[in-house]
């Protein structure tokens, strides 16, 4: 094996087996945990499901839990709603969250082990809480009603992930992404920049 000079670009480098095993763990833990839930998912499943070793796994990832908070590391790249016209925020907002949930089981998996155990949960009120309060101080009218405003969103974007993407209730699933954000971007739109009632 060459040793790469130090001031090498990473591009030019051909991905590391270890590369490929990690990124086919997590790949398999997502989809695992996003059928069975955290309590159900075994290292075991996974490493079946990932074709290797149940060795490999802990030997990467340690226990469950450490593959677990791997697996779901989300980062939701909300856009910098201060760069968008205040009228159209709510519009932005939605449009980003339908085209993560539609392109990424990682949000869907722990949405599933969110509603029933306590490091699902945890997890999703850290990604939630660090990612999209700061959206929501960049554009209410008062910096002290972010958390609350923030909340609301998460509920609306959280409720309609539930029942689209995880219970596929037919009405919810039936809708188009153009209807879904005619209905929730006034909505969400509200919760960010209307005056407190």
């Amino acid at each position: 094996m060459t040793e790469r000079a130090p001031d090498a670009p990473d591009a030019d480098l051909p991905p590391r087996r270890s590369d490929a095993t990690r990124a086919g763990i997590l790949s398999a833990a997502r989809e695992r945990f996003a059928t069975d839930g955290y309590e159900r998912a075994t290292i075991r499943a996974i490493a079946k499901d990932a074709r290797i070793d149940p060795a490999m796994v802990m030997r990467y990832y340690g226990n469950k839990e450490q593959l677990f908070a791997a697996a779901t590391s989300v980062d939701l790249r909300l856009p910098d709603l201060s760069q968008v016209p205040r009228e159209e925020v709510g519009r932005a907002l939605l449009t980003h969250f339908l085209s993560i949930w539609e392109g990424d089981k990682i949000l869907t998996a722990l949405l599933r082990v969110g509603i029933t155990n306590e490091a699902g949960a945890e997890r999703m009120r850290t990604v939630f809480g660090e990612q999209l309060l700061p959206v929501a101080l960049a554009v209410c009218p008062d910096p002290a009603q972010a958390p609350t405003r923030a909340a609301l969103c998460a509920a609306q974007v959280l409720g309609l992930a539930m029942t689209r993407y995880v219970l596929r209730f037919p009405p919810s699933a039936a809708l188009t992404r153009e209807e879904i954000t005619d209905w929730l971007a006034p909505t969400l739109q509200r919760y960010l920049t209307a005056e407190q009632p």
